[in-house]
């Protein structure tokens, strides 16, 4: 108990004094900053939180540019050309050290990663219409680089009924990062995490499940700046497996198309502005195979965000999201393989965070959250860490969070993480005599935009 309350009190005084030391004065250095000639502020409260502005921006693919481009008119038999002056090049830098309550057996206790993570991003216009956000993100623990979030589109606008219709396509990798709003898996809360410490084993497939692992083309559309819908159809493309795909190795290989769904209204009364929607997936797939029998999955959510700007001398902001995801499956496919004992489950994901923002330099977080399902001893299995004694996928916990920007494009993050329950159980939750708060973690991380 002493240890850890000394690691405790030395990464604190080490993150307090990175604080004092930091620098005050603000600038803008990344790719979509230095296009607009917006500081970060303008699209982001916190990082990667949009504000309308940043919302309106990637509705309209990306495009909207303060510079000068290269360009040449466009004709019957002529191409027309509207090219950026310069390659639209940006990156990141996460340094972070994570402690857990109780190490995982066999290892020390405090993981101090530099890097975390580093992420380069190509990002920004490409035409007058079509803009895009591709990044390729190195990881300690996989010690090389891999493709990551990718979002290239196309956008246009017309008049519908008197009133404006934004419309596009979309060419991306994770179901849900194409989204506008902070309450979705893709860009919600936590908005950033450690990679060290044993998380729940049971989430939902568009809870992460499908992330960089697919390829979809959609279909997206905003009327009268109120009602937003899209549609897209994803396959699996399995970067690093062989081409074409036979499926080893995968726990999800789709066969034909997994439709993604979205429907959203957004309102602005005053100083309130307020989202809710919902959006969906049903995969059908075969695990570690392209033939015979599939699971069939079915994720049907809703979700919510509320912002409301105080009447501060900063304008001070405070932002609420909330997400549930119901999930259906018949695991005909894993029950064959011996992976499960019968096939129809559910499971239910809940989260609900709020955030005051001190203006644009300092933001403190909570969120609350929880997972619960149909309990299966086959489909959670028993594992040291990992699994569960009673086969329960049922976790819940909170998430405190503070972060600090000496500058816009730097930000200094403390955040602990708890657990009540983890895969199924408070105590003894694994049957190796772990407990749930065992888990519970102190986060640093320190994020470099340049």
């Amino acid at each position: 108990m002493m240890n850890w309350k000394r690691r405790i009190l030395s990464m604190s005084l080490a993150f307090c004094l990175i604080l004092i030391f930091a620098p005050s004065h603000a600038f803008a250095v990344a790719s979509f900053a230095r296009q607009t000639g917006l500081a970060c502020s303008g699209c982001h409260t916190t990082i990667p939180e949009l504000t309308p502005l940043g919302r309106t921006f990637k509705l309209y693919g990306y495009t909207m540019t303060g510079m000068q481009a290269i360009t040449s008119k466009n004709g019957k038999t002529t191409a027309g050309l509207n090219l950026g002056n310069y390659l639209p090049l940006s990156a990141f830098f996460q340094v972070s050290n994570t402690s857990t309550s109780k190490p995982q057996p066999g290892t020390q206790n405090g993981s101090f990663e530099l890097p975390q993570a580093a992420s380069l991003f190509l990002a920004g216009a490409m035409s007058t219409h079509a803009g895009g956000f591709i990044q390729i993100t190195y990881n300690t623990q996989d010690n090389h680089f891999g493709w990551d979030n990718t979002d290239i589109r196309y956008a246009n606008s017309r008049k519908l009924g008197g009133k404006d219709l934004v419309f596009g396509l979309t060419l991306n990798n994770n179901p849900t990062v194409e989204d506008l709003w902070n309450d979705v898996p893709a860009w919600g809360f936590p908005f950033v995490s450690p990679d060290s410490t044993p998380t729940p084993m049971a989430s939902a497939v568009i809870d992460g499940g499908l992330a960089q692992d697919v390829a979809g083309l959609g279909t997206y559309a905003m009327w009268n700046n109120h009602l937003y819908g899209a549609v897209t159809g994803y396959r699996s493309e399995h970067l690093g497996g062989p081409q074409p795909i036979d499926g080893a190795g995968f726990g999800i290989n789709i066969r034909g198309v997994a439709p993604y769904w979205r429907l959203a209204w957004q309102q602005t009364m005053g100083n309130n502005y307020l989202e809710f929607g919902t959006y969906g997936i049903h995969v059908s797939s075969s695990p570690n195979t392209i033939l015979g029998l599939t699971d069939r999955v079915t994720d049907v959510a809703a979700d919510m965000q509320y912002e409301r700007i105080l009447p501060t001398q900063h304008n001070n902001l405070v932002t609420v999201h909330s997400t549930y995801i119901h999930e259906t499956s018949t695991l005909d496919a894993t029950l064959a393989a011996g992976g499960a004992a019968f096939p129809q489950h559910h499971l239910n994901t809940f989260r609900l965070d709020g955030i005051y923002h001190f203006g644009n330099k300092y933001a403190a977080t909570i969120g609350t959250f929880a997972t619960w399902g149909t309990p299966d001893a086959m489909l959670f299995a028993q594992a040291p860490v990992s699994g569960s004694a009673n086969g329960d996928p049922k976790s819940n916990g909170y998430i405190a969070n503070f972060s600090y920007w000496p500058v816009q494009n730097i930000q200094l993050a403390a955040q602990y993480t708890g657990y009540a329950k983890f895969n199924g159980l408070g105590s003894n939750y694994d049957g190796a005599g772990r407990n749930a708060s065992d888990n519970n973690s102190l986060y640093l991380m320190i994020w470099f935009i340049f």
